[in-house]
């Protein structure tokens, strides 16, 4: 782990050459993941119902999850990722664009996830992310997404599924406000781990899961 300073590195393209590289490896950890924590919200979505995943990374487990009842929309920067979920989750749409630049209709959707994404963005970002989310988010539709624990500076490994990654996150406590300021209710929580198969080789991970709803009209 080093520190994620050097302003010679661009670190949005680091992750997006980064997940192009390690596309079929990551998704081959992700696929055997049953995902606990995302029957929060289908739960409570009634069949049909448009969901975007922010990034979808290979469609697996989450939007592959989630069209089997739903309309999923996805998106990723990584289009070696995309093209593996255009043919893992072929009923799906999956859009090729940075969440942060893509335009979409307002209110536009009934939730939204965003599992192990955010925390890829640089954390001065994340407040504007969520803020966008919101306003595609139709009036009572709901929000799902990995946060981390602790606030840390932004920092890079070295052998991220054999190429370097990047990392940066604000606190728990610090998303749970940023929601309450954007207007949403928590409506729970649980820990969830890295999201890989048991098989995977990795360090144990503990990410929490927040599930809010934007308030109706």
């Amino acid at each position: 782990m080093r520190c994620a300073d050097d302003p010679a590195v661009d670190y949005r393209e680091l992750v997006k050459r980064g997940y192009d590289r390690c596309a079929g490896a990551y998704a081959a950890a992700r696929s055997a993941e049953t995902q606990a924590g995302l029957e929060l919200l289908t739960a409570r979505l009634p069949v049909g119902s448009r969901v975007l995943d922010l990034g979808c990374g290979a469609g697996i487990p989450i939007a592959a999850l989630i069209a089997r009842r739903h309309a999923v929309t996805g998106i990723d920067f990584s289009a070696s990722q995309i093209a593996l979920a255009r043919a893992n989750v072929p009923a799906g749409r999956f859009v090729l664009a940075d969440v942060m630049a893509v335009e979409l209709p307002a209110e536009s959707f009934d939730a939204v996830v965003a599992f192990y994404s955010i925390f890829h963005l640089p954390r001065e970002e994340h407040a504007e992310l969520l803020r966008r989310a919101a306003g595609w988010l139709a009036p009572g539709g709901y929000l799902l997404a990995t946060v981390a624990r602790i606030r840390e500076d932004a920092y890079t490994e070295d052998d991220f599924f054999g190429v370097r990654m990047y990392w940066s996150n604000w606190s728990r406590e610090d998303y749970e406000a940023m929601l309450a300021g954007l207007g949403f209710e928590l409506l729970g929580s649980r820990t969830v781990g890295h999201g890989y198969s048991g098989t995977e080789p990795r360090r144990p991970e503990a990410h929490p899961l927040l599930f809010a709803r934007k308030p109706a009209r």
